[in-house]
């Protein structure tokens, strides 16, 4: 099996994690061998590691540093949060990092799942967003947008940024927002002709069949 996948969405909460937890959940039910990573943490404290998207993604706290070797305690963008700890993230060790797991995974025959932090624009350094990051990795990739007021724009123009540098989502995956004034079906309307051909899951409010399907149509992507 060489099969890996990035997952990225519009922003910060919009539904990585609980995706991520999803597929590896229903792989790890169906025994599909799955890994997830989250190379990036921002926001960690150790003492409520299960809380962390790490723990939630299915990572105990003793494999930390094999599932996010990058973590920082600020809730704020990856640079920000490694300046408030005097550090500075090497995005090169990062990408090569994260190339080398793909590599080991796919001789391990194993699905490997990589979650972003926030969205594609969010800066690691002074040069490099995740954007850049994603397109380093050559991966197929997720894109993960809600439902609510404006979420629209929003998935619009992350899936411009990403065509920018040449990725091209697998799948774009609307996620039901909680709480949304907005219909849910003309949502999907509006939004379906505006993006160039790249397929629309649509996943409702805790929808964990519609996760478990999806998880299947990832594996019978060529």
């Amino acid at each position: 099996m060489n099969k890996s996948y990035f997952i990225t969405a519009t922003g910060t909460d919009i539904g990585k994690t609980w995706l991520s937890a999803g597929l590896v959940a229903s792989y790890r039910e169906n025994g599909v061998p799955v890994r997830a990573l989250k190379p990036l943490m921002s926001g960690y404290d150790p003492v409520r590691h299960d809380e962390s998207d790490a723990g939630r993604i299915g990572a105990a706290a003793a494999d930390i540093d094999r599932v996010s070797p990058w973590r920082f305690a600020a809730a704020l963008s990856p640079d920000q949060a490694a300046a408030k700890e005097g550090r500075r993230l090497d995005y090169a060790a990062v990408v090569e990092w994260c190339r080398r797991e793909i590599a080991a995974d796919a001789a391990a025959d194993r699905l490997l799942l990589i979650e972003g932090v926030g969205g594609p624009m969010v800066p690691l350094d002074a040069r490099h967003t995740v954007r850049d990051w994603i397109a380093a990795l050559k991966i197929p990739t997720l894109l993960v947008g809600g439902s609510y007021l404006g979420a629209m724009s929003h998935l619009l123009t992350a899936l411009a940024a990403l065509r920018e540098v040449g990725v091209v989502p697998a799948l774009a995956i609307l996620n039901e927002s909680a709480g949304s004034t907005v219909s849910l079906t003309d949502t999907v309307a509006s939004l379906t002709p505006h993006l160039g051909g790249v397929p629309l899951v649509v996943l409702r409010r805790d929808d964990t069949a519609g996760v478990a399907a999806l998880a299947q149509r990832l594996l019978r992507r060529p």
